[in-house]
Parts: structure tokens; C-alpha cells; sequence
């Protein structure tokens, strides 16, 4: 081997390991002297947002579904990869928590040091480059973290098992966040790969250039709002941009020709702050100095698909003002490529760069610069690619683990069809019985507690929020659906599997906080957000939702006896929708007190409901909303062996208010589903229409009915 390949490999080793907690990179060779104007080209590949979805396959309804899947988006990137032999891949985090799998080897069986993560198995296999962190990597806590990414933090009391654990094979790095005692990165705050590509001479011949390739991670302060139960006095969280202005030239100063931030969040143009949940937009402001981006967060596509009848841009992209310089149909952000591949590995972000080496570097060509978010219909716009057979083989075990847990019997069954395909028109049977659930357990820790400021709080109604978390945010194969009674897939009832698809995160805890009727009013009125303007005289087709990507933050409140009404005015903006709010018949007052029983989530923020931001909360439970549910079933079970539509899935809480329009109102849905809207009392559904480009139904809503 020649003393240039010998450190060739050196560097590369280096890149692979990562760099060390204190922000130490590789060094970078000294720049060769290519002749001027030779040339590069090469493809950074993202996944983002994989939620531990390694197999085209639902826990939940015990079914394939081959929208999905690790094993899928492997297929994805052996194709990008003969189609760009020059190619980094590369993923944006929220990894390794978000379906039964990655719950069942973080909770129910923990993985043992000597074991690799499933998702991180098949990223192995794969072979990434490096990868983020995003929000739900902290779900499971830090030492869970540190043991199944095998690295220290420096946070007292938060220490791996002894030993190498199993983990990625290739760096992940983490820029903005930093241990409080310590003052320094948990992971490294970058990586510097070391690469050998084929580029082309000006003579037209081919040669190798060396490529060092910066890649930074960012995720949203508001993790130590959301699992504060496992961060708070334990870690600190920097702005982005702070975070990048302090360490992109020292990327820059070891060599980086190419620096390229995976950024965990959504794009959002407003005045930057350092406390933003989707500070991306502002990575790409002159003078950051960062020459791509890569996206997630938001599970949604940047740019709009290639493919034939891909999908229209989501709204959240369309509705930014034209001063913020995005193209959401080229994927450039003030100029910088950006991509957003969805989620659930139901999308490969490409970045196709040209590099020329000009004054003694490597310059980017915009103008040969190209991005995709590539999905698996993107040959024929019809047919979605076949998966990877080596994924499969990587996690067998644990696959059917999964499925022998998913199945375990929780002792009760059901007399009705709890679903969320018609959550956003009324239908609660979904909703409904989570929320006695969160009642239940609050009034009972109220009852039942030693402490004189909860008892003073027992003549206080308790009411319950919670939102149709599985509701089409991920396509028309993503909504809650436990089928009634027994069946060949069920035969002894309900399953473990049930709650999660009633109460998808099993990393939020269950709390409440003590409000006035004003702050109700102000919650309601941030839900109701979620519903588009319709405008009665248009007769041009209107959508009710025109975006499924916030569904999380649509609470639906309910209290005992169904003693809370409200209704919700869409022909007005948002912020005015909410009229005819009573409770026990009375019209609720701005002095009214109530407790609402919701998650930690939203109590310390979460959704930027008004006033809701932890200073209200009074109990903060040990006990996790979807372990709440399933006590709450077997409860049931023990005394009476059903759940029923009369008792638990009937009560409407709220309704539209009634209004006669001039064209067609639709609702996207998952396709085949009118039977359940009629059997749901939801009249205003009227008929089901044709599928958009995203595989759901258009339903006439008729909201005069």
C-alpha cells in the first residue's frame, strides 16, 4: 500500500469513529494540488424520522404495509447508490423510538449492552456514514441513550454498562447540546469524513479527489420541555445557529470542504430565537457558511416529489412568505440545497452536488446542483420498490419478538370500532375512552394523596384532553383502528398492541395542570387551528384539514358524563372558531377553575397553547399515558369484561358549527371508510370521492348537517 492510501485509510478509520465529547475532529491531510477546474460530483443521502420502522410491517394491526419501512428505503439507496457511485448517506434522527419494536427493547425487554438496537442493525447493514440525534432519541433516557449508542456523556449519575455495547457502526454527532456540569458536547458536536471519490480532470480524464466532508446535528430546545423528567439539571440546549456559528469554522478549520448540518425541524421564516422548535430556515442565512441541509421533524417532503401525481406541497411550505427566498419545488433555501425525505424510511433525500476546484478549493455549482426526496413509487409513480431481503434477515428475532408481545391478551374486548379515520369531524370513538382513562386516574391521585394543596383541589372539575395522535399525519395507512370483538387476529380480545394505537407515544407521562376558563378557551381555540378558513360562498373543493403534519397538537376535550360542549366556527380565522363553551349546561366562564388531565408534552408547552408552559402543572405522574389506558382496560375487564360504544366511545364532545357552502368541503381519509362515518352518527359525511396523490379519499363534509 503507498504512504498516500495508508493515510487514506487512516483518515477514513477517523471519520468512522467520530470525533471525540470535546469537538476534537481528525486531522485533515494537507489540500492536494488538483489542476484548476477539475471537477467532483457526489450525492448526500438522508433518511430522517425512521421511528424504529424497520420493517414494512404495522405492530399495531398485526398487517404489511408497504408504504414503510427500513427494508424498503434500503432498496432506495442501492439504487441512489449505482445511480451516484460518490455518495455519503447520512440520518437526521428521532431513530430508535416510535413503533411496538423499538418500545419492547427499550421498556418491556431492555437490550442488554452486548445487543444492537433492530433499527440500528439494519443501519449497519446499510452502511451509513454518520447520523443526528432528533427529540424522541431522549424518550427512553439518558442512560438507555448512552448504552445503546456506546458513549459517555459526562452527566454524573448517567453512565453505560462497562465495556463496548452494541451500537451504530458509524459516528453520530450532536452540536447543540452540551452537559450542564461539564459544559461540553454529550456527543461530538461534529464529524469530519475523510473521503476518496472519482472526479474528472479539466482534461476530461479521471482522477481521485479527496474529499473532508463537516456534517453537524441539531435538535429543538424544546427537549428539556418535553422530557424534562429525563434532562432537566442534566444537559442545556444551544440555539442552532449559536451552535453553528461556534462550530462551523472550526469544521472549516480542520479541512471541511463541505459542511452539511442535519438539522431535526421544520422551516419556519419568523424572526429567529434561540428557543425556536424549527430554527432550519435560519441555518441557511448569508454568512453560515453551511453548503447543505437536511431536515426532519416535520415528517413531511421538500421538495415536492419528482414522481408522476406526486403529492402537492404541504401548506405549511406553500404558506411561507415569498421574502423567505424557498423553493419548494427545486429544494434550495436562500440558495442552500435542502431535503426533507417524510418519514418512517418512506423517503430517500437526495442532494446532488458539482463540485470545481477553483483558487485552491472546491467550490460548490449551484447551478448543477439538484434534490430529490425521493419515494418508493419513483419509478412509475405506481409501484412501490421491493424490500431489501438483507434487512429482514438482520432482525428476524426481533421481528417476531414483536409481534409475540404485540399479541399478548389484556383480558377485555370491545363492542364497537375505535378509529380515527373521522376524528377531525367528530368522531370520538378513539378518543373518548383515553380520556376517561386520564380522568379517572387524576381524580383518583387527587383523592388518594397525602399532599394539603391537591386536597384542596377535590371540588374542582377534572376534564381530560387528548388528540387523535394516529390520524393520517404519516399517510392513509397511519390511523388508529382497533376492530370490535374477537377475531382470527384477536381471538381473546384486546392486545397489548391496542393502547399504542389508541395512545401512540408511550414516552409521555401523564399530567395535569389547574387552569381558569379563560386559558380553556385558548386551548380550544389553538386546536381549532388545525382546520383550514372555508370560505361558504367559494365553490371551488375546500379542505377542511389541509394538513395532517401537526394532528398531534388537535386535543379533543372531554369531560364525565359529557358535561363539556363547545363548537368550532370554521368560516372564521383562527383564534375566533370556538362559540357555545359550557360545562354542566353553563356557559363557562373566563374565572371558571378546571383541572385537565393531558400529558407532559403539552403541560410544559408542547403545541405553544397559551399559558400552558409548566407554570400551571400540579401533578406530574410517574405513570405513562398509554400505561394509564391499558390499566384502565384490564380495570374494565375485571369488572365488566367490555368496553363498550354506549359508555366509552359515544360522546361527542364538540361539533362544527353549522353552515351551508357553495362548492365541496372534503375530508382526506383513509379509502373504504363511509360505512364507519354513517355507524359513527357523523351525518355531515356524506359520500366518498377519489384518492389524491397521496392515496387518501376525498369525503364530502356537508357542514350544514
Amino acid at each position: 500500500m503507498t504512504k498516500n492510501k495508508v493515510l487514506l485509510a487512516a483518515l477514513a478509520a477517523a471519520g468512522l469513529a467520530g470525533c471525540s465529547n470535546n469537538g476534537d475532529a481528525p486531522p485533515a491531510a494537507a489540500a492536494p494540488a488538483y489542476a484548476e477546474g477539475t471537477t467532483v460530483t457526489l450525492a448526500l443521502l438522508e433518511t430522517t424520522d425512521l421511528h424504529a420502522n424497520v420493517m414494512s410491517y404495522n405492530y399495531y394491526s398485526l398487517s404489511e404495509d408497504t408504504s414503510l419501512g427500513v427494508e424498503r428505503t434500503s432498496t432506495l439507496v442501492q439504487a441512489a447508490r449505482a445511480e451516484f457511485p460518490n455518495n455519503i448517506l447520512l440520518d437526521n434522527g428521532d431513530t430508535i423510538q416510535g413503533t411496538l419494536l423499538g418500545d419492547l427493547q427499550a421498556v418491556t425487554t431492555p437490550v442488554p449492552c452486548s445487543a444492537t438496537l433492530a433499527i440500528h442493525k439494519a443501519m449497519n447493514a446499510m452502511k451509513f456514514d454518520a447520523g443526528g440525534m432528533g427529540n424522541h432519541e431522549f424518550n427512553y433516557g439518558l442512560p438507555y441513550l448512552s448504552q445503546v449508542t456506546n458513549t459517555e456523556f459526562g452527566v454524573p449519575g448517567v453512565s453505560k454498562p462497562a465495556g463496548n455495547c452494541g451500537a451504530p457502526a458509524f459516528p453520530l454527532v450532536l452540536t447543540n447540546v452540551d452537559g450542564v456540569a461539564s459544559g461540553k458536547p454529550i456527543f461530538s458536536p461534529y464529524s469530519l469524513l475523510a473521503r476518496e471519490f472519482k472526479g474528472t480532470g479539466p482534461d476530461g480524464k479521471p482522477v481521485s479527489v479527496k474529499l473532508n466532508i463537516g456534517v453537524m446535528s441539531f435538535v429543538p430546545p424544546q427537549i428539556l420541555e418535553w422530557d424534562q423528567k429525563n434532562l432537566a439539571g442534566k444537559v442545556a440546549v444551544n440555539g442552532a445557529v449559536e451552535a453553528a456559528r461556534k462550530y462551523v469554522p472550526e469544521l472549516r478549520g480542520k479541512g471541511a470542504d463541505l459542511v452539511v448540518a442535519l438539522s431535526h425541524g421544520g422551516l419556519d421564516s419568523s424572526t429567529y430565537s434561540p428557543k425556536m422548535e424549527n430554527a432550519s430556515y435560519h441555518l441557511t442565512a448569508p454568512g453560515m457558511d453551511i453548503d447543505a441541509l437536511m431536515i426532519g421533524h416535520s415528517h413531511l417532503i421538500f421538495p415536492k416529489g419528482k414522481e408522476t401525481g406526486a403529492a402537492a406541497l404541504d401548506p405549511s411550505f406553500t404558506a411561507l412568505p415569498a421574502s423567505a427566498n424557498v423553493d419548494g419545488v427545486k429544494g434550495f433555501v436562500n440558495g442552500v440545497p435542502t431535503v426533507m425525505a417524510q418519514s418512517w424510511g418512506r423517503r430517500l433525500g437526495i442532494i446532488k452536488m458539482d463540485l470545481v476546484y477553483q483558487g485552491n478549493k472546491w467550490v460548490v455549482q449551484p447551478g448543477k446542483t439538484t434534490v430529490e426526496s425521493r419515494g418508493f413509487k419513483y419509478t412509475d409513480g405506481v409501484t412501490n420498490v421491493n424490500a431489501d431481503p438483507a434487512i429482514a434477515a438482520q432482525v428476524a428475532s426481533e421481528h417476531a419478538a414483536t409481534i409475540a408481545y404485540a399479541k399478548q391478551p389484556l383480558g377485555v374486548s370491545t363492542d364497537f370500532q375505535m378509529s380515527a379515520y373521522f376524528a377531525l369531524a367528530g368522531d370520538v370513538s378513539a378518543i373518548q375512552l383515553v380520556n376517561q382513562a386520564q380522568i379517572d386516574y387524576v381524580k383518583n391521585f387527587i383523592a388518594t394523596s397525602t399532599d394539603a394543596t391537591l386536597a384542596g383541589y377535590k371540588s374542582i372539575p377534572v376534564i381530560s384532553c387528548s388528540a387523535p395522535f394516529k390520524a393520517g399525519r404519516n399517510g392513509p395507512s397511519d390511523f388508529t383502528d382497533v376492530a370490535p370483538g374477537a377475531s382470527a387476529a384477536a381471538p381473546v380480545g384486546l392486545q397489548v398492541r391496542n393502547p399504542g394505537d389508541l395512545y401512540l407515544y408511550s414516552n409521555n407521562n401523564l399530567q395535569a395542570v389547574k387552569i381558569k376558563g379563560s386559558d380553556l378557551k385558548a386551548w380550544l381555540e389553538t386546536a381549532a387551528r388545525q382546520f383550514g378558513q372555508i370560505d361558504p360562498a367559494r365553490t371551488a373543493e375546500q379542505d377542511l384539514v389541509p394538513s395532517y403534519g401537526t394532528i398531534y397538537n388537535y386535543d379533543v376535550f372531554y369531560a364525565e358524563n359529557n358535561e363539556l360542549k363547545y363548537q368550532i366556527d370554521v368560516t372564521k380565522p383562527g383564534g375566533s372558531r370556538i362559540v357555545g363553551l359550557t360545562y354542566k349546561g353553563k356557559a363557562v366562564a373566563d374565572g371558571d377553575d378546571f383541572i385537565v388531565a393531558t400529558n407532559d408534552y403539552r403541560a410544559g408547552g408542547g403545541g405553544a397553547v397559551p399559558g400552558i408552559d409548566g407554570s400551571k402543572t400540579i401533578i406530574k405522574s410517574p405513570d405513562a399515558n398509554q400505561t394509564v389506558v391499558s390499566n384502565y382496560l384490564q380495570a374494565l375487564g375485571k369488572s365488566s369484561g367490555k368496553v363498550t360504544l354506549a359508555a366509552n366511545g359515544s360522546a361527542r364532545s364538540w361539533s362544527f358549527v353549522k353552515v351551508a357552502t357553495a362548492g365541496p368541503v372534503i375530508l382526506r381519509s383513509a379509502p373504504g371508510h363511509l360505512a364507519q362515518a354513517r355507524a359513527s352518527g357523523l351525518a355531515g359525511v356524506t359520500a366518498e370521492g377519489g384518492l389524491d396523490a397521496s392515496g387518501f379519499a376525498k369525503y364530502t363534509v356537508d357542514l350544514s348537517k
